[in-house]
């Protein structure tokens, strides 16, 4: 039996494979302070393969330098670094525009000075978007900077300028 005419679709949900032109201006790398508490969270697989790991990421770690492409910076000492290097994979999910979104990223190291960060490159393999009619996500998880907000936004400054030019680089090179 079909559903009334006048009845929304249970679920809203949007396939591609790459980055809406929403999500390629929220990862431009541009107007850090007024992205403060955007918050994605990375799942990767520990070395064992038997666990799901998460990291949670600032708008200051990710960049997208084309369409189809994520860069990620983070310290190089963390099981993220670790677990990506390994297997070359990750997911990234998120809160935007009052949806759930989730990305398969492809990733390889980028070799570039990164002021000792472990910066990574990832193409998109697959992402999506949810959106259910009777609910609207007004946020993920979110955070405020406490103290030193001017200091971190230096610094992510600092690693986007990174991922700015280790993407460039690494484009220039394919």
């Amino acid at each position: 039996m079909a559903a009334p005419a006048d009845q929304k679709p249970a679920l809203d949900q949007q396939i591609f494979d790459e980055w809406p032109a929403e999500l390629r201006a929220l990862f431009d790398g541009s107007a850090l302070a007024s992205k403060i508490g955007f918050t994605a969270s990375l799942l990767t697989v520990d070395e064992s393969g038997a666990h799901l790991r998460t990291s949670l990421l600032g708008i200051g770690e990710l960049y997208a330098p084309d369409s189809r492409t994520l860069c990620i910076a983070l310290w190089p000492q963390s099981r993220a670094a670790r677990a990506i290097a390994r297997s070359g994979r990750a997911a990234l999910t998120f809160v935007f525009d009052e949806a759930f979104y989730q990305v398969q990223l492809a990733l390889a190291p980028l070799h570039a000075d990164a002021a000792g960060l472990a910066c990574f490159t990832g193409s998109i393999e697959s992402g999506e978007a949810q959106r259910v009619p009777y609910a609207r996500l007004t946020a993920g998880i979110t955070f405020d900077l406490e103290e030193g907000k001017d200091a971190v936004l230096e610094r992510w400054t600092q690693q986007i300028e990174h991922l700015k030019r280790a993407a460039a680089s690494a484009a220039a090179g394919s």
